[in-house]
């Protein structure tokens, strides 16, 4: 018997590979709505919903208020929303709401953060970077980097669950090392208006550092910023942390930072957005399973194309896009 030939992705619909359906409402609780970091989850999402023929809300706090996040779930669940993924940045906050929502019959997936182990969390399934390791991996490169000395590590919101898993991996991988280097944990803020004058102070406190980096978006951008306009790079301090934004980016191409850890927030939307609709449309029956997001380093060496580049998968253009690529991998 012949093979019957795949239908081209033109003819399958608004509802892409599914039957038609009806358009699942799907709720994102997002702990800082209007970060930069999060237009390319938001993509993400757009991408995924117009392809399996969903709506969707972005809703929860601009400055990672729970309660404000708690109240969107809340109102989520109200609304009968046909799924929910959160930002589990609180160990207990979200416990409630979660089983609220699964005894309704909505599903909850946690995207960018994830509940500890032993929270009790009843969430379906984590979408998000592995950030214990993650923070490990970056402080195994601090370690090769600095050597010997005093680093500062800068975390904006200390105890919020996406990123002090990986504030706690960087601490953990310097002290396994051996190596004589000690560190300072600095809360520097959760707006970029706070994170700047916090660690210019730090910075002007502690001028025999050896490194200054950070576990967030906004404090890897500042900490950029200080050592470019105070000259550190001359003064032989390293500098790195975590995700794309396009000063950091920028401050990688000359020079200034030494890396940054990518996490794909593109994929943190659009993969969520498909474990909802497999989910729903399987009645169930395709149990969600945990995605890691992946780990890269983006380094002076390998950031021209991001700089090239501009994509929704990056969250720096609207252009849906195919993009081109050749040579060896």
């Amino acid at each position: 018997m012949a093979a019957m030939a795949k239908p081209a992705l033109a003819d399958m619909g608004k509802n892409g590979p599914l039957p038609a359906h009806k358009k699942w409402q799907l709720v994102f609780v997002n702990h800082v709505t209007t970060n930069p970091f999060f237009v390319a989850t938001q993509y993400g999402i757009q991408d995924a919903c117009d392809y399996f023929g969903c709506g969707y809300q972005w809703t929860g706090s601009e400055t990672a208020v729970v309660g404000e996040m708690v109240n969107a779930m809340d109102a989520a669940i109200a609304a009968k929303a046909d799924a929910i993924g959160v930002c589990i940045v609180d160990p207990t906050a979200f416990n409630e709401p979660t089983a609220r929502a699964l005894q309704a019959g909505i599903p909850v997936f946690a995207y960018n953060a994830d509940a500890p182990a032993n929270s009790g969390n009843k969430r379906l399934a984590y979408i998000g970077q592995d950030l214990f390791n993650s923070g490990y991996q970056m402080g195994n490169r601090i370690v090769d980097l600095v050597g010997s000395g005093h680093v500062g590590l800068f975390i904006a919101t200390p105890g919020q669950l996406n990123i002090q898993p990986r504030i706690d991996g960087a601490i953990a991988a310097i002290k396994a090392s051996g190596k004589p280097i000690t560190y300072d944990s600095i809360a520097s803020g959760a707006t970029l208006d706070e994170e700047l004058p916090k660690i210019k102070a730090y910075y002007l406190g502690n001028q025999s550092v050896k490194g200054m980096f950070a576990v967030d978006a906004g404090s890897t951008q500042c900490v950029g910023q200080v050592i470019k306009e105070s000259g550190l790079r001359a003064k032989g301090i390293y500098g790195g942390g975590f995700d794309l934004v396009p000063r950091t980016l920028e401050y990688i191409d000359q020079g200034v930072l030494d890396f940054s850890i990518d996490q794909q927030p593109y994929l943190q939307g659009f993969y969520t957005v498909m474990e909802m609709v497999m989910f729903l449309s399987s009645g169930g029956l395709v149990g969600p399973a945990d995605i890691n997001t992946g780990l890269k380093f983006v380094t002076k060496a390998s950031v021209a194309p991001y700089l090239s580049t501009k994509t929704r998968f990056e969250g720096d253009s609207t252009v849906q896009q195919v993009v081109p690529r050749s040579g060896a991998i």
